[in-house]
């Protein structure tokens, strides 16, 4: 780790080189000419605002008064000014320099700059080009406006962490890649030294660092997502600000930062197995619209390996929706209440979870029916960067977390065979595919900004083909878990990517696990007794999922003496879902072609309990 010595020696030298010194503006309310950053709210230069709760010291009915129709603020205490921004909503508006360690704030921010300068400017434009598009939480033409002025305007953990990232593609601007690259540990020191100063006067920046800083390979970090979710009601974050007083290109940034801000608490909850920090009752963000992303098509930057903007306008629209669903998940099948209540309905547990799985179920496929083609794995520009493989892998955990949970609550020994049957063939169906996905994965994929949480979500993978493997009732089957795992640990060490890299020792520390469980398992005559079931059928990853499922419901509907259990009719309507990638399998259309063909019986039989 970098010494706090070293980063004085930063500190000292950013104080004798040349690089712009120029102060900056006092008040944004007071700059001469067009600026975006007059009326703004949440990224005021000088001070910073908390929200008033209901149920704090100051009472609402004392609030209204103030501000008037014709002022948006008024002075409150001798410090601090209250704005109004709806009837209801009013914000504590207070001075930064009363806050610890804001005098230290040029220093640092000179100290960042000078590590990257004279290259300050081309890393902010590969950050746009690259990564920007697929993470849209900062403001463009805000963000440049401000460089454009001076360096010294930003927040120290935000510039630093907008360098830091931009540096994985160093080699991508032509300008730089025959340049040595700056120090990115001694960037990361001042990073995260300087966020923990700027939390003492949070703002829309300090989330936004904070989103930005869990990007990083090492940057997960559940403290972290728990001071941003934190600071982001204190900002108001989780508030409607639709009828909002305050610019309208704030609004699309408060909503983008609003749901990135939900999309890191969902997914570290999931990769964590911690509770989630944001619930339903208290949220009331509206959906992100295309007039929530300021920049088009026309923006886009045409040099080679940049990113597509409208692209990724859908990406990270379709993976808030994703993240939804995901949340429905962790809240249905893995609070303890759900847990609590499964185990108390003992042998009809498993009937429970799969009328609490068929719906999100549901939302899954009509999810992935809907995506739009733009992206699709195979739909790529030439020379363009793609972070659509994020995107899908997600997609991939979020049906692997569903069927954990599943496959968990089934029972050898007391479920019934046929349900036992339908529901390991269709894990089984979703491994492979998620497995074959990964193997399909081009450069262009692997060279792209993947999200904070794909690293855990290739081991997820790897982790369910662990529970397969551990939950197999006969040495056959186990050893066929322990091959696709082997194949699937190669094709992850083969990309040699720093995702994939923390995805394999992640899957090494189970299959040790795994190897001990099976010695043990498998040393006892009586496991090997249940080799009398129904062997899992080879499944082919390229076919939809209702052909397996109709085909079994089909061969037992025939012979007389088999009468399926309530349980085993939800599953067979549970499992109603296309599951592979678009290039892998059916499209959505030939997908719907196929149910709407499927035999009468089996339509009978998947509707019979809902």
């Amino acid at each position: 780790m970098l010494q706090r010595e070293d980063v004085n020696k930063h500190h000292r030298k950013a104080s004798t080189s040349t690089f712009r010194t120029h102060q900056p503006v006092g008040d944004y309310a007071d700059l001469k000419g067009p600026s975006l950053l007059k009326k703004t709210l949440g990224l005021q230069y000088h001070r910073h605002s908390r929200y008033i709760g209901p149920t704090t010291e100051f009472e609402p009915c004392l609030l209204r008064p103030y501000p008037s129709e014709q002022k948006d603020e008024v002075s409150y205490s001798r410090n601090g000014t209250l704005r109004r921004v709806t009837d209801r909503i009013t914000f504590l508006i207070e001075p930064d320099q009363h806050t610890q360690d804001h005098a230290d704030e040029v220093e640092d921010l000179d100290a960042i700059e000078q590590i990257v300068a004279p290259h300050g400017l081309a890393l902010i434009n590969i950050f746009f080009r690259i990564v920007h598009p697929s993470f849209p939480v900062l403001h463009k033409k805000v963000f440049l406006e401000k460089y454009e002025r001076t360096h010294r305007e930003f927040s120290p953990p935000l510039l630093a962490v907008v360098y830091i990232l931009a540096l994985n593609w160093w080699s991508y601007s032509p300008d730089l890649a025959h340049l040595p690259i700056p120090d990115a540990k001694a960037l990361e020191q001042l990073a995260l030294e300087t966020f923990g100063k700027v939390i003492h006067r949070p703002k829309l920046s300090t989330i936004q660092a904070g989103l930005l800083l869990s990007q990083r390979p090492a940057g997960d970090s559940l403290t972290l997502t728990a001071q941003l979710v934190v600071m982001g009601h204190g900002l108001g974050l989780h508030l409607d600000c639709s009828a909002w007083k305050i610019p309208s290109w704030e609004k699309g940034l408060r909503k983008r930062l609003a749901w990135a801000l939900f999309m890191q608490d969902k997914w570290s909850a999931l990769i964590h197995g911690r509770p989630s920090q944001i619930v339903s009752s208290d949220w009331a963000v509206q959906a992100v619209s295309e007039s929530d992303f300021p920049e088009r098509a026309a923006d886009e930057d045409d040099e080679e390996g940049s990113s597509e903007v409208e692209q990724g306008r859908l990406l990270f629209t379709r993976m808030i929706t994703l993240t939804e669903i995901l949340s429905e998940i962790l809240s249905t099948l893995y609070t303890l209440k759900a847990i609590q209540e499964v185990e108390l309905e003992l042998s009809n547990g498993l009937n429970l979870i799969l009328e609490r799985a068929k719906p999100v179920q549901i939302k899954l496929k009509d999810w992935f029916a809907t995506l739009p083609s733009s992206l699709r794995m195979d739909s790529m520009k030439l020379k363009k960067l793609s972070s659509t493989g994020y995107l899908h892998l997600a997609y991939y955990a979020t049906e692997i977390t569903l069927h954990r949970c599943i496959v968990r609550s089934l029972n050898a020994r007391d479920t019934d065979r046929q349900l036992l049957h339908i529901c390991r063939s269709a894990a089984k169906a979703r491994l492979l595919s998620a497995m074959e996905f990964t193997k399909c994965l081009k450069p262009q994929h692997l060279q792209a900004f993947w999200y904070f949480c794909s690293k855990v979500n290739f081991a997820l993978i790897g982790a369910f083909g662990t529970l397969l493997c551990a939950t197999a009732d006969n040495k056959e089957d186990a050893k066929y878990y322990n091959e696709l795992l082997g194949n699937y640990k190669w094709t992850l060490r083969v990309f040699h990517t720093d995702i994939m890299e923390s995805a394999v020792a992640k899957l090494d520390a189970s299959m040790i696990l795994l190897r001990s469980l099976n010695q043990q398992r498998f040393a006892a005559p009586e496991v090997l007794v249940a080799s009398h079931s129904p062997r899992e059928p080879d499944l082919d990853p390229f076919v939809s999922l209702d052909t397996y499922v109709a085909d079994e419901a089909l061969s037992h509907a025939a012979g007389s003496s088999f009468n399926f259990a309530d349980s085993a009719q939800v599953a067979g309507s549970l499992f109603d879902a296309p599951f592979t990638p678009s290039e892998f399998g059916p499209s959505p259309d030939t997908a719907a072609s196929e149910q709407e063909n499927a035999p009468d019986n089996y339509n009978a039989y998947i509707d019979m309990r809902f």
